[in-house]
């Protein structure tokens, strides 16, 4: 026997049991669980790197700024 076929024969069957269906998923939605924010670590970086004698915009021109592009590729 069908679903439909049940659902003409006997209507009341039909409601009582959609009813049921209803009231088993308003109980379980707040069972349900969620997670808002999962638990994600950024990727982290660290280089080090020296040049002695060098000032501090020789060091970002040609060291600094040329990792930092390099990096940010990845």
């Amino acid at each position: 026997m069908i679903l439909s076929d049940l659902s003409v024969r006997r209507p009341v069957f039909a409601g009582v049991l959609a009813l049921l269906l209803v009231l088993v998923g308003a109980v379980s939605y707040p069972r349900l669980p969620v997670r808002d924010l999962p638990a994600v670590e950024p990727p982290i970086v660290s280089i080090s790197t020296s040049y002695r004698g060098a000032n501090s915009e020789v060091i970002e021109n040609r060291i600094t700024q040329v990792i930092e592009d390099q990096v940010a590729g990845i």
